[in-house]
């Protein structure tokens, strides 16, 4: 039997998954959630702890700790942060930006996050990392109302949602994506480490805030070799779920 604080931790986890505490919710107080399980603050402050590690929590100074993510099986809608995600399967996540500067807004970035063509948005090509493995290119742009608190984040941050919400309370709810496959480019090519023309999975995705508000909006590129995808149909729920190819190994 494992110890008090790992099982609490679970029990939160299966909370989270059943949308007892939706992405966007704040968690019970340590001293109600001591009463509830009946044990000592300091037992469950190891458990929100764990869930902190794994990215499903965040928290910050004063404030009662918030939900940001789910587990393993993500649906559409959770599938937005690959370092959680990387967190809650046992991998280790790295990321380091390529470049990134400010740009007007194209037709594109003006539909998908709901601001005027020619505004000032933040552009970002980021590279990121599976247990020291290259294997997915991120080019991402963000609304301009946030793109300050995105220049703020170090180039080589393990998790911008994380850090985002650590920073600024900000927390990303809904995503929306398209999957289909491209050729890798030159410079696809020379930042994942593969071949020209080397098949690609790639997932253009739109996060909003709770309310709906978009945040950004971005062309992910992965090796094909790294990461899946498989989709487990079911009555009333489609998740999609993400995973570690074989040639990538946990820690």
């Amino acid at each position: 039997m494992g110890a008090r604080y790992e099982e609490i931790a679970d029990e939160l986890r299966h909370a989270i998954d059943a949308e007892e505490y939706p992405v966007g919710a704040r968690l019970p107080s340590e001293s109600e959630l001591a009463a509830r399980y009946g044990v000592s603050r300091g037992t469950v402050r190891q458990a929100v702890a764990t869930l902190t590690s794994e990215g499903m929590i965040g928290s910050r100074q004063g404030a009662r700790r918030v939900v940001l993510a789910g587990r393993r099986s993500q649906s559409f809608a959770e599938l937005r942060s690959f370092a959680q995600w990387a967190r809650s399967m046992g991998h280790t996540a790295t990321g380091l930006v390529i470049s990134g500067g400010r740009r007007p807004a194209t037709a594109e970035d003006a539909v998908r996050l709901h601001v005027a063509e020619g505004s000032e948005v933040l552009e970002v090509l980021r590279v990121r990392g599976l247990n020291g493995e290259r294997v997915l290119l991120e080019r991402t742009v963000y609304a301009g109302w946030v793109a300050g608190d995105v220049e703020r984040v170090e180039p080589d941050c393990e998790s911008v949602t994380q850090r985002l919400y650590e920073t600024t309370g900000l927390v990303f709810s809904y995503g929306e994506h398209l999957i289909d496959a491209v050729a890798a480019g030159t410079a696809d090519a020379e930042h994942l480490g593969v071949r020209r023309g080397s098949p690609l999975l790639r997932v253009r995705r739109v996060t909003t805030t709770p309310s709906g508000r978009p945040v950004e909006w971005s062309d992910d590129r992965y090796r094909s070799d790294a990461v899946n995808f498989s989709v487990h149909n079911s009555v009333g729920s489609n998740p999609l779920a993400r995973q570690a190819g074989p040639g990538i190994t946990g820690n």
